[in-house]
């Protein structure tokens, strides 16, 4: 049964293409069934049910999961091979080895609950992941679809699903937990993001972050953050030092001297402006926004923000180390970048804005496609 998916869901060629079309022609006809009325941060909503949410996402977790050897992949299908099997023995390996000690003890949880095949862990993997970005997005965005859309077409689907695995476990587990953020349960949040961070470390950056959103949209801190990173990118080179010290006694204390590092140019400007624009649109219809002053999509719109100063940081530096922080903030983007249009725009007008919005993405998408990658 593996070997018989892996043959029908393995992208080969301009198999890429696929998801997109994928989620023109299920999108469109899901669409139109009926929604769910639900009261999301006391207003009614119409929202996708369930059942549909995860119907149009089940090929893309089966696509992740029988990818073929794409970025990182034959990587991760060695780790869970040589993965121990046992508890003693995963104990053993976590004694020698300190570094996300998270991602070991669930492999060998695989292991020992009888997953042989590194295809079966992908398939779960992949569920996982797919199915917390889905629910996150039924619930809280103006618009399932285009989330979704947008999430495929930034080739954020790609890259993450199909490579970085482990960080983007951590990343969807604290996504998932957008709720208790969304509820102020800081301390429950606070757990997720801990636990993370035992699978990725770079997910404890989400608590000061996640300080950083809260409040309304567009607030003093966020304001300020954006001023502050406008400083530092002219003397940013003034900052490495301090930062290799910061560094130092970690996992990453060879980050700043790594020779990745020293040959990286930093993140491609067309993918910062890209990934800015939630944030910019933001700014622009201000004044709606704040007038709205819908708790969810505050801290979704706080967090395209922080999304952009990060990438702004990352273009003139690191793509590779900086300009994989963003992750955990850009995908409430794909949440507010709808809303906004919504909030900005009239009725008909925003129709227009999104048509547009579509046929850039889809640009941008067969540039990362077809020319950097």
């Amino acid at each position: 049964m593996l070997d018989i998916l892996s043959k029908i869901f393995t992208l080969n060629g301009m198999g890429h293409l696929l998801p997109l079309i994928w989620l023109t022609a299920a999108g469109l006809l899901l669409s139109k069934m009926p929604m769910k009325h639900e009261y999301v941060c006391g207003q009614k909503k119409k929202n996708w049910y369930t059942f549909n949410a995860v119907l149009l996402v089940l090929p893309l977790i089966l696509w992740s999961a029988f990818r073929g050897y794409i970025g990182d992949t034959y990587v991760y299908k060695q780790t869970f091979i040589n993965a121990p099997a046992t508890i003693p023995a995963m104990l053993d390996s976590l004694t020698a080895d300190t570094k996300d000690p998270g991602f070991v003890v669930l492999t060998t949880l695989f292991k020992v609950l009888g997953v042989s095949d590194y295809r079966v862990f992908f398939l779960i993997i992949a569920a996982f992941q797919m199915v917390a970005i889905a629910l996150v997005f039924r619930k809280y965005s103006p618009s399932y679809w285009i989330s979704i859309f947008l999430f495929v077409a930034s080739t954020d689907y790609i890259s993450w699903m199909f490579n970085g695995m482990r960080q983007f476990i951590a990343t969807t587990m604290i996504f998932g937990a957008f709720e208790l953020m969304v509820r102020r349960k800081h301390l429950a949040f606070t757990i997720v993001v801990l636990l993370a961070a035992q699978i990725h470390g770079s997910a404890i950056i989400m608590l000061p972050l996640a300080f950083l959103m809260q409040g309304p949209a567009m607030n003093k801190k966020t304001i300020l953050m954006i001023a502050g990173t406008a400083v530092i990118l002219p003397i940013i080179d003034r900052f490495m030092p301090f930062l290799n010290e910061l560094l130092s006694d970690t996992q990453y204390s060879t980050t700043m001297t790594d020779e990745i590092w020293t040959v990286d140019d930093g993140t491609h400007p067309i993918r910062v402006l890209v990934y800015s624009v939630p944030a910019l649109l933001a700014l622009v219809g201000r004044r709606y926004v704040r007038m709205e002053n819908d708790p969810a999509m505050n801290l979704c719109v706080n967090a395209s923000l922080i999304t952009t100063a990060i990438y702004l940081v990352s273009m003139v530096t690191s793509g590779i180390y900086v300009g994989r922080l963003p992750v955990y903030t850009t995908f409430y983007g794909y949440m507010s970048l709808p809303w906004v249009i919504d909030a900005v725009f009239e009725r008909d007008s925003a129709r227009v804005i999104k048509c547009v919005m579509i046929v850039c993405y889809l640009g941008f998408f067969y540039i990362q496609m077809h020319s950097t990658w």
